[in-house]
């Protein structure tokens, strides 16, 4: 799992930089696309298992090509229709959706390079989803993300496993984007909703104008309560968990509970904030008393067991920039745009706790 992580951003960082000169769908294609599932463990160079211009014949129509299949004994098991890496994606008029139903294939993939739509026939026997049930994008990586995309690698690929799960996933996806949605400005219907529970009177015009700011606030209220809860909670212990400052970070394990004072280091609040909010996303993984903190003069390091070893994320925060790095293989780092940000990466910082414990 880390080497693929690793590999993924690696892929990430490299569309970064060729984004902006591939011009054409031929140039995302062996830029992106093929990297993207050779990445995947397929050998896009032999055409017995990943075949471009596959032909799929409909009707009277013969000699109709898709971009790619995937193949498995001599059936195509995911059909792929690429795009430039500028277009935006959409199934309207996509061959994929034309072509699904006349092959074996149980999946289908859209993708312009950056994105990656990946669709079954949940709402229809034999007939492509109007919408994926999972989407990866290479400019928004996260860990549950990864979790499912690594199910599409070769050596991992279990066809049934995944129609198995595809619609848990599809619906868990849909209401988060719901949700989020609302989050940012409810809809009269979410509203209506909220006034049938614990308004007596009837949902008319001037009861909707009147709770729709209430509603809004009240669900922004409740996110940033838990949040702030949960922090709180994780902080409750680190007024009493000393400073603990190293010269070099291969101390020997003796001396590194020792407490050391170093006058020229400021641990600042926006640290303090920052490690309390990897202490809240840890606090259901690991013991809070495990968790610590050791600012130095180059980063402020969070660990397990007051382990320079065992640290899980550096914070190097400034009054310009916020950034923070991971310990797993890839050793990203990543800028925040406030510490908050940092709850975004959930899943890689247990993940990465899990490994020490």
């Amino acid at each position: 799992m880390e080497k693929f992580k690793q590999e993924i951003f690696m892929l990430a960082e490299r569309s970064k930089l060729v984004k902006e000169k591939l011009l054409t769908e031929e140039s995302t294609k062996t830029s992106l696309v093929m990297p993207f599932f050779q990445m995947l463990g397929y050998d896009v160079f032999n055409p017995s298992e990943f075949v471009p211009e596959y032909i799929a014949d409909i009707g009277i129509k013969k000699g109709e090509k898709i971009d790619y299949a995937i193949m498995a004994n001599d059936k195509p098991i995911i059909l792929i229709e690429a795009k430039s890496v500028n277009d935006k994606l959409t199934t309207h008029g996509s061959q994929l959706f034309r072509y699904f139903h006349t092959s074996s294939a149980r999946f289908a993939i859209l993708t312009n390079g950056i994105i990656y739509q990946f669709f079954t026939d949940l709402d229809e026997p034999n007939k492509m989803d109007q919408k994926p049930f999972f989407t990866f994008n290479l400019e928004k990586i996260k860990d549950s993300s990864l979790s499912e995309l690594i199910k599409f690698k070769k050596d991992g690929f279990n066809l049934e496993s995944i129609f198995t799960t595809a619609s848990d996933l599809k619906y868990l996806n849909l209401f988060k984007e719901y949700f989020e949605t609302e989050y940012e400005s409810v809809s009269e219907d979410f509203v209506k909703f909220f006034i049938g529970k614990i308004y007596e009177g009837k949902a008319t015009r001037n009861a909707i104008d009147k709770f729709t700011p209430i509603v809004q606030n009240g669900l922004k209220q409740f996110v940033s309560e838990k949040v702030s809860s949960k922090i709180n909670d994780a902080l409750k212990t680190t007024s009493e968990t000393p400073i603990k400052t190293t010269i070099v970070d291969t101390v020997p394990e003796k001396i590194e509970t020792v407490d050391l004072i170093d006058t020229d280091i400021e641990t600042t609040e926006e640290e303090i904030q920052g490690f309390g909010i990897v202490k809240a996303i840890l606090f259901e993984t690991v013991d809070p008393e495990r968790v610590f903190y050791r600012d130095n003069k180059s980063y402020f390091n969070v660990l397990l067991d007051n382990s320079i070893r065992k640290w899980i994320v550096r914070l190097n925060f400034s009054n310009t920039r916020k950034i923070i790095q991971f310990n797993d293989d890839s050793s990203e780092k990543i800028v925040l745009d406030n510490e908050i940000d940092i709850l975004q990466y959930k899943d890689r910082i247990i993940e990465i706790s899990k490994r020490f414990l």
